[in-house]
């Protein structure tokens, strides 16, 4: 009898390690709605993937996903859809890879959001922030060069426990070998993706995203990059936002969502963007049809903050590197113009890209307070010498030249709601902290 308990136990253990080599990445939760949640996966080869999934504490109510045969074609990534949910639940899940559950060594949990609305003051929530994201592979690296590391630094955020994530560009960097071939760029997006630290964060936290110019394309690439629908493509299979692109635009990666009673709107500054260094026509950033429909969006949403994520920087008064205020003058006034004569309130632009962190601000000519949380590097090179650039916006104390990563939380009652912000080191020490009120 005991050999035959031994020699089960070995087959069970030797079945799920057996699942577990199948397992590239993952699984990641993406967007979170009220009835329904996306969920992802990659798996080395073609593999049938599935998740059943369960109110907290009661398996006997579990549900299952269509399944999915990965396949070559799509980088053997699935996207699942867990449509069988109810509003503001915690639910626990367990992927299948052909049929047999993979074992993970930490809990795997996604939320849906909750109906709050003409019922009680909207829920208290977290937002995990950050951007640069590079992961070396020394073999396709500049040489003597480790740019990368502390990719610890996912596994403090994952300790915080946020509802969400929002990266906020350069998720990736692709290199030299990857710029000029499906091959390369598929490779890199998985290469990062795999990163071990970074599988709990992925697993247990909803993951929003945009890009900026390291994982769209070469350095400070533009709307010349002749593989960008390749990287769309793969923006598209790696990430889980609820779309990309604007209906009628040439495609892109905008798209907005809405957690508890806050509205994030994601934009695009590559993929319509003139180039830095052309010298002949009108300088383009967002591009009309993007920029008419972030005016638009604004000027509808009822959101006590109105939170817009992009790559670079828009409120930095210096002309440098690929700041707003360098690359698009114009086009900078008339966006900052339109939310001044509109009367927005409560705008924050969330950003990343320059490798260091900071806050900015700036009382317009309607008495409204337009902020600018700029959040990196996570595990990139950071910046120095930061202190030396004329930025007339910057909220003292805020500049940080090491990597770190943000939290924001939203709580209070309606009408009366606040924004914690704090910034946190790779150990996850605090290094700042600033709250804001809902503007009146």
């Amino acid at each position: 009898m005991r050999v035959y308990t031994v020699l089960v136990l070995s087959l069970f253990s030797l079945t799920v390690f057996a699942q577990k080599e199948l397992l590239q990445s993952g699984p990641m939760l993406g967007y979170s709605e009220m009835k329904e949640v996306l969920l992802w996966v990659q798996t080395t080869e073609a593999a049938d993937v599935q998740i059943a999934y369960w109110p907290e504490g009661d398996k006997s109510a579990q549900q299952m996903t269509d399944a999915y045969t990965t396949h070559k074609a799509e980088v053997f990534t699935a996207k699942l859809l867990a449509d069988q949910v109810e509003p503001g639940t915690t639910y626990e899940y367990e992927l299948q890879i052909n049929g047999k559950s993979v074992k993970f060594d930490y809990p795997t949990t996604f939320q849906t959001q909750e109906l709050w609305q003409w019922r009680k003051d909207p829920p208290t929530f977290t937002m995990a922030l950050g951007s640069c994201s590079y992961v070396n592979e020394p073999v396709y690296d500049r040489p003597n060069n480790s740019y990368g590391g502390d990719y610890h630094i996912f596994q403090s955020i994952h300790k915080m426990r946020p509802d969400a994530m929002l990266w906020l560009g350069d998720n990736m960097y692709l290199r030299e070998a990857d710029w000029f071939s499906r091959t390369g760029i598929m490779h890199r997006y998985t290469h990062t993706r795999s990163l071990p630290e970074m599988q709990p964060l992925l697993a247990t936290t909803h993951n929003y995203a945009i890009w900026d110019d390291h994982d769209y394309g070469p350095n400070d690439s533009d709307r010349s990059y002749i593989h960008k629908n390749t990287t769309l493509e793969a923006f598209r299979l790696f990430w889980g936002n609820p779309t990309y692109g604007l209906t009628g635009e040439a495609s892109g990666i905008t798209t907005m969502f809405q957690w508890a009673d806050m509205d994030f709107f994601l934009m695009d500054n590559r993929y319509f963007r003139k180039p830095n260094h052309r010298k002949s026509g009108e300088a383009v950033y967002f591009g009309e049809t993007q920029l008419e429909w972030l005016i638009d969006a604004l000027a509808s949403s009822s959101s006590p903050f109105k939170f817009v994520a992009t790559g670079g920087q828009i409120l930095n008064t210096e002309a440098v590197y690929e700041n707003y205020i360098r690359l698009a003058p114009e086009e900078r006034a008339y966006l900052l113009g339109r939310i001044e004569e509109e009367g927005i309130t409560g705008v924050i632009f969330l950003t990343g890209d320059r490798h260091h962190t900071e806050l900015n601000s700036y009382t317009n000519a309607s008495g409204n307070v337009v902020y600018d949380l700029t959040v990196s590097p996570l595990t990139s090179g950071s910046g120095s010498n930061r202190d030396g650039e004329n930025n007339a916006a910057r909220d003292e104390g805020t500049l940080v030249v090491q990597r770190n990563f943000g939290l924001m939380t939203l709580s209070g009652p309606r009408r009366e709601r606040e924004l914690l912000i704090q910034i946190f080191d790779v150990d996850g020490q605090e290094l700042w902290q600033r709250t804001i009120q809902q503007p009146e």
